[in-house]
C-alpha cells in the first residue's frame, strides 16, 4: 500500500492553520483490523493517517499518528499534521515540540514554520513567534496568510509601520482577503488613521458579513457610520448564531456603541450588560488578587532599599499609573510632546525587572533593580533622555520604585469614579482586565488603587503628582501648564494639542486621543445611574463621595 508518488498537499482547518497532508490513495477503503496495525509499514501508517485526517477523523487520526512515532519513525509532514491535532485540542506544548521536530528534519519546511509561529503566538512567546513567520515567509514570500499574521505580531508589539508594510503585502497577494482588510483596519485604526480604516472595515464587513471583529472596531471608529447595512446586520440576532462567546462579546458592544452614538442609553446599557456578562463568566477575574498584591507591596516597600548612583546623568523616568480610562493616555501624549521623550506605553518591564532582581538579590545583594529595568527600557540604544511608562498597575510598586530607581516622578491620574467605571465598563479591555466587566469589582478596585496611593503620598509626597482629569479637559491650559512646570521642563504651546502627536497609541483610548481636549464625557454616568447602581452602592460607602453621588 504505497503513495504512488503523489505530492503533498495544503490544507486549512477552521482556525485558518496550514496543515500538510498526505493525500489518500484513490478508492482506498480506511478499514484497519487491528490484528494488522502492527504490521502496517511506515508509508501505510502514514497514508491512512493522513486519509482520516483530510477526512475530519481526528480520533483515529491521531491513533495512526501517535503508533507512527511510538514505532520510531519520523517524518516531517506527520510531525507537522500531528503538531495541528495537539494544537486545536489545546496541547501547545506538545504541538510546538512536533513542529520543531519537523524542522529538525526539513529546515525550509514552509508550513511548519508557519504552524509553529501561530501556535507559539497563542502560548504568548510573541517574540518567537515573529522569528518562525519570518522564515515562513522567506521559504515562501507569497503566503499571505504569514504575512498577515506577521502584521498581526508586529501590531500587538506597537510595530505599526512595520505591521502596515505585511498586511499591504497579504493584501496584494490575496487582494479580496476578509481577515486581511479586517487586520489593515485594525492597524490604520491605531496608526490614527480613521478615515481610512473605516474603509477597510467596510469593504472587509461587505466581503464577510459575519466578521465580527470588524463590526465591533468599526463602532470605536465611527459609530454613525453612514453605511446602514453593517449596522442593521449587527442588530439582526441571526449574527448571534453559531457564534463563541468572544464573537457574542463583540457584538454586544458594537451594538452599546452605536447606541450609545445615537444617545439611546437604556438600551446601550441593556448591550453593556449583556457584553460584560459574557466576558466576565467566559475567564476568571483578577480583582482579589490585585487588591492581594498592592497590601503585599505595600508592606515590602517599608523595607527601603537605598539605591545606588544617585548622580544626576542617571537615566530620567516618568511613571504614570491610576485606574483604566482615567486621562493616562492623555498625560502620555501631553508629555511625549517633548522631543526627549520615548513612551514605552503599557509595557511590562517594571514587575519584570522587579521578578528578576528578587530572584537574583538572593545571591547577589549588590544586584541594581534600577539598572535592570534601565536596562529593559533600552535607554542606550536611542537618543531619548525621558522614558515615560504608563502601565498603570505600576501603581502596585509606587514604594518599590521610589525606593529604588533614581531620577523618578510618579504621575498619578483619577477622575471622577462614576465616569471612571462607566468608561471601564464600557470598554472592551483584553483579558487581563477581567475585573473591569464587574461593576462591583471595578468600584472595589477604583477604591483600593485610591487607598494604596494615598499611603504612598504620605510617604513621598514630593514625588507623586495627581492630576484631575476633570480638572484637566475642563482647564487644560491651567493644569497643563502646572503638570510641566512640576516637571521642571520649559514651557512650549504644543502641550497644548496632544492630539497632534503621531506617536503610536494601542490603548483603549486610541481613538479619542486623536480629538483635541474636551470634556464630553464629564458627568456621562448620570445617563447610565441604573445601570451603575452597583458601584454607586460601594462608592457611596466612602463618605468622600456622597455629594458627589447626589
Amino acid at each position: 500500500m504505497k503513495n504512488q508518488g503523489k505530492k503533498p498537499r495544503i490544507n486549512k482547518n477552521k482556525n485558518n492553520f496550514q496543515t500538510y497532508i498526505v493525500p489518500p490513495i484513490k478508492n482506498e477503503k480506511v478499514i484497519i483490523k487491528s490484528n494488522l496495525f502492527n504490521n502496517l509499514s511506515r508509508e501505510e501508517i502514514i497514508s491512512i493517517a493522513s486519509n482520516f485526517d483530510q477526512n475530519g477523523n481526528i480520533i483515529e487520526a491521531t491513533k495512526y499518528y501517535q503508533h507512527f512515532i511510538d514505532r520510531g519513525f519520523s517524518d516531517p509532514k506527520v510531525f507537522c499534521n500531528y503538531g495541528i491535532i495537539l494544537r486545536n485540542k489545546g496541547n501547545l506544548k506538545g504541538s510546538i515540540k512536533l513542529h520543531r521536530e519537523a524542522i529538525k528534519i526539513k529546515p525550509d519546511l514552509v508550513e511548519a514554520h508557519y504552524n509553529l509561529g501561530n501556535t507559539l503566538k497563542e502560548l504568548g512567546e510573541i517574540k518567537q513567534a515573529e522569528i518562525s513567520l519570518r522564515k515562513a515567509i522567506k521559504f515562501k514570500p507569497l503566503l499571505a496568510e504569514a504575512h498577515n499574521n506577521l502584521c498581526n505580531i508586529l501590531k500587538d508589539q506597537g510595530k505599526l509601520k512595520e505591521a502596515e508594510e505585511f498586511i499591504i503585502k497579504a493584501l496584494e497577494i490575496k487582494p479580496n482577503n476578509a481577515i486581511a482588510l479586517y487586520n489593515y483596519g485594525a492597524v490604520l485604526k491605531d496608526l490614527g488613521k480613521l478615515k481610512k480604516s473605516e474603509i477597510y472595515l467596510c469593504k472587509a464587513i461587505k466581503l464577510n458579513p459575519n466578521l465580527v471583529a470588524a463590526y465591533y472596531i468599526l463602532s470605536t471608529v465611527n459609530p454613525l457610520n453612514t453605511n446602514k447595512d453593517w449596522q442593521q446586520k449587527i442588530f439582526d440576532d441571526e449574527i448571534l448564531n453559531k457564534k463563541t462567546p468572544s464573537e457574542k462579546t463583540d457584538i454586544f458592544f458594537a451594538r452599546a456603541n452605536i447606541l450609545h452614538a445615537k444617545k439611546n442609553y437604556n438600551e446601550s446599557s441593556k448591550c453593556l450588560i449583556k457584553a460584560n456578562n459574557i466576558k466576565y463568566t467566559s475567564q476568571a477575574s483578577n480583582y482579589k488578587l490585585l487588591i492581594q498584591k498592592s497590601k503585599l507591596l505595600l508592606l515590602e516597600s517599608n523595607e527601603k532599599q537605598i539605591y545606588q548612583n544617585r548622580q544626576s546623568n542617571n537615566p530620567k523616568s516618568i511613571f504614570i499609573v491610576g485606574m483604566p480610562r482615567s486621562g493616562s493616555t492623555l498625560i502620555e501624549s501631553i508629555l511625549s510632546m517633548n522631543r526627549n521623550v520615548d513612551d514605552l506605553g503599557e509595557t511590562t518591564i517594571l514587575e519584570e525587572s522587579f521578578l528578576e532582581w528578587k530572584k537574583q538579590i538572593k545571591i547577589n545583594q549588590k544586584i541594581n533593580l534600577a539598572k535592570i529595568y534601565w536596562r529593559k527600557a533600552s535607554y542606550q540604544r536611542n537618543k531619548y533622555t525621558i522614558k515615560t511608562n504608563k502601565n498603570l498597575y505600576n501603581y502596585l510598586y509606587t514604594g518599590i520604585i521610589l525606593n529604588h530607581i533614581p531620577n523618578v516622578k510618579i504621575v498619578h491620574c483619577f477622575r471622577n469614579p462614576l465616569d471612571n467605571i462607566l468608561s471601564i465598563y464600557r470598554a472592551h479591555f483584553a483579558k487581563d482586565h477581567i475585573y473591569c466587566s464587574s461593576l462591583t469589582e471595578c468600584a472595589k478596585i477604583y477604591l483600593n488603587t485610591e487607598n494604596i496611593i494615598n499611603e504612598y503620598k504620605k510617604r513621598y509626597s514630593s514625588k507623586i503628582y495627581e492630576v484631575n482629569y476633570d480638572l484637566l479637559v475642563s482647564n487644560p491650559q491651567n493644569e497643563i501648564r502646572n503638570l510641566i512646570s512640576w516637571m521642571g521642563w520649559e514651557w512650549d504651546n504644543s502641550y497644548l494639542s496632544p492630539h497632534l502627536n503621531n506617536r503610536v497609541v494601542l490603548t483603549a483610548s486610541n481613538v479619542q486621543v486623536r480629538s483635541p481636549i474636551n470634556s464630553k464625557s464629564f458627568g456621562g454616568w448620570k445617563k447610565y445611574r441604573e445601570m451603575l447602581k452597583p458601584a454607586i452602592e460601594i462608592i457611596s460607602k466612602n463618605p468622600k463621595y456622597i455629594d458627589l453621588i447626589n
